[in-house]
């Protein structure tokens, strides 16, 4: 299988731009797994405390240097529905690891915050930081020492991004992701959302839409939408770090805990004491990270990986751009229409062929590097299968060779459109980006004059006073991450939502943050230069003229540009919003986080 030349050039200059990064990572590497996971050279008073809480059994095989011992790392908490089901992974983890006569401890917890929880809430702030905390904890858990490989039992938003990142600090290892699955189809997310329009209309009450809401999150598994969480899957998938056919199987069933069984055995099968060594940061490559790039924009998956696969990929010395993400963007096709992107979710999409039958198309076209190693082993084509229970018995068959739901999941032959679900737009305005498989051709470009709101908070109170009419580009600023944390705006689509659906053109601007939920509306969003670093975006006023055109790929201020940028830059005293639901606590993060386009982290 040979990749496409426009796919194979975005990767090459990538290993070029890292190839020094790149090897001093691999370097290191080498180093810790030439160090090794020596358990019997530990101090007594080390390993004592190591395995104090074990069973004798436990004790007497990790006393020695010869059985593998497995570490979990784990975002159980029982109040997010995504993450309720890991509650019962470490029993069957370890019942696994007994069985090929291994070990099995969990090394440590991860938080996981839900943004569907803090939207438009002051716990929001933290959210973004919460993966390089998450990172940072990953790091902590398994600084003992004690482990010859790891699984990672994370699912949502920023919690995977963080678990990757905390993984490749420890590259030396053997590691596979397990997910829990999406929750079954309940209220369709159109619905929900057309629930919400009403509610911001004031045509229904809370009631009605704290029914609709629960009738749409209403069980154990990740919400049904493709949002961050569910992009999330489909990358690790694609990356090789699931293991095949894993990502969309529902919580609670047989075929997820013989799929989770199975992993427990994988890892274990990886390490370096045996013949199968594939560490961690051996799978990510150059090669990887494309593939989860052509991934994402074949599915139109979230915006949040414009971020978080920089900084996945940085942890692994590999340096992806903006640029490296649109270049792949307008070479891979859009395959899959999946909730904001149309109208099924997550669970339509796997019934309709899922991870298998669209790496299998993306393959036969050339959009996909199959040279890749996974913890399935080498090569991407050992993914185009589906994982099955046959007789009790965990099996793999081949994709279907056809998309059992056409409109949902399609073929490199008939795509939805000829490029992916993502664009960056340039401009005298900054760098952003915008998720255009979502939003209508006929809303694609918008020219407006400029409504400033500095925060969500002003935008909310001028709709629900009747002050927006018209045409507007509303500009959202002094949310970006220095700023806030860059919290998710998502509060705002349904206003905004109602003003087009009265037939206005409307678009938002922002250097805020919008996951892969972000809807109908075009939002040029992650703006960088921010507010708070005095970027074209805190020069604005009410009134200007400015032209988003997805198509094209700009957004532009139309006026006399000598006199734009002439202009002092608005400030805002944001100290206020620095207190109060843990957000004093991250005044280091604030101090020291990145900006939009290098992966908004605290590490680079």
């Amino acid at each position: 299988m040979t990749v496409r030349q426009a796919i194979q050039d975005v990767t090459d200059r990538i290993a070029a731009r890292s190839r020094d990064t790149r090897r001093d990572y691999l370097t290191r590497l080498d180093i810790a797994k030439e160090q090794g996971v020596y358990r019997a050279a530990l101090s007594c008073g080390n390993l004592a405390h190591g395995f104090a809480a074990c069973s004798p059994s436990e004790k007497a095989a990790l006393a020695g240097n010869k059985t593998l011992n497995l570490g979990i790392v784990t975002s159980y908490n029982d109040m997010l529905s995504a993450h309720q089901p890991y509650q019962f992974y470490p029993d069957i983890i370890k019942e696994a690891a007994r069985e090929i006569g291994a070990t099995a401890q969990v090394a440590g917890g991860v938080p996981a915050m839900c943004d569907g929880v803090t939207q438009g809430q002051p716990g929001m702030d933290l959210s973004l930081f919460s993966r390089d905390v998450i990172a940072m904890s990953t790091a902590i858990a398994l600084s003992h020492n004690m482990f010859d490989a790891a699984v990672y039992l994370g699912i949502c938003d920023k919690i995977v991004p963080g678990l990757v990142i905390g993984a490749l600090a420890f590259g030396h290892l053997p590691a596979v992701f397990v997910p829990a699955g999406p929750m079954p189809s309940g209220l369709p997310n159109d619905e929900k959302s057309r629930v919400r329009q009403l509610y911001m209309e004031g045509k229904v009450g809370r009631a009605e839409l704290l029914e609709a809401e629960s009738k749409s999150y209403h069980s154990a598994g990740t919400c049904t939408f493709y949002g961050t969480a569910n992009s999330n899957q489909m990358l690790m998938e694609i990356m090789g770090l699931h293991l095949p056919g894993a990502s969309f199987v529902n919580p609670g069933t047989p075929l997820r805990d013989a799929l989770t069984r199975e992993a427990t055995k994988r890892a274990l099968s990886l390490t370096s004491l045996g013949n199968n060594y594939t560490p961690i940061g051996h799978v990510l490559d150059e090669k990887a990270i494309v593939n989860g790039l052509v991934g994402l924009h074949a599915t139109g998956g979230s915006t949040n990986h414009t971020m978080h696969i920089i900084a996945m990929a940085a942890a692994a010395g590999i340096q992806v751009t903006w640029d490296d993400m649109s270049d792949l963007s307008d070479a891979t096709p859009l395959l899959a229409r999946v909730y904001p992107n149309g109208v099924a979710d997550v669970n339509h999409f796997h019934a309709a062929g899922g991870m298998g039958f669209l790496i299998k198309e993306l393959l036969e076209s050339g959009h996909l590097h199959e040279d890749v190693k996974t913890v399935w082993g080498d090569g991407l084509s050992n993914y185009t299968v589906e994982a099955k229970l046959l007789d009790d018995k965990l099996s793999f068959e081949q994709a279907p060779a056809e998309s059992a739901l056409p409109k949902v999941l399609t073929s490199t032959k008939t795509p939805f459109q000829p490029s992916g679900g993502l664009k960056l737009l340039t401009g005298n305005l900054g760098r952003s980006v915008i998720k255009v498989s979502a939003v209508k051709p006929e809303h694609r470009v918008v020219e407006a004059r400029a409504r400033v709101f500095h925060g969500q908070e002003g935008l909310q109170a001028a709709f629900k006073a009747g002050e927006l009419t018209g045409d507007v580009i509303a500009v959202v600023r002094f949310s970006g991450p220095k700023a806030l944390g860059m919290p998710e705006l998502h509060k705002l689509t349904p206003a905004l939502g109602v003003l087009q659906d009265r037939g206005h053109k409307v678009a938002l601007l922002t250097d805020g943050r919008m996951s892969g939920a972000s809807g109908k509306v075009p939002a040029a969003i992650h703006m960088t230069p921010e507010a708070v670093d005095g970027g074209p975006i805190s020069k604005i006023r009410d009134g200007d003229l400015i032209r988003l055109d997805a198509n094209e790929g700009t957004l532009t201020f139309l006026g006399d540009e000598k006199e734009f940028f002439s202009r002092t830059p608005a400030t805002e005293d944001l100290r206020s919003q620095h207190f109060g639901m843990g957000r004093d606590l991250f005044a280091g993060f604030r101090s020291l986080v990145g900006v939009a386009d290098r992966g908004a982290s605290v590490f680079n």
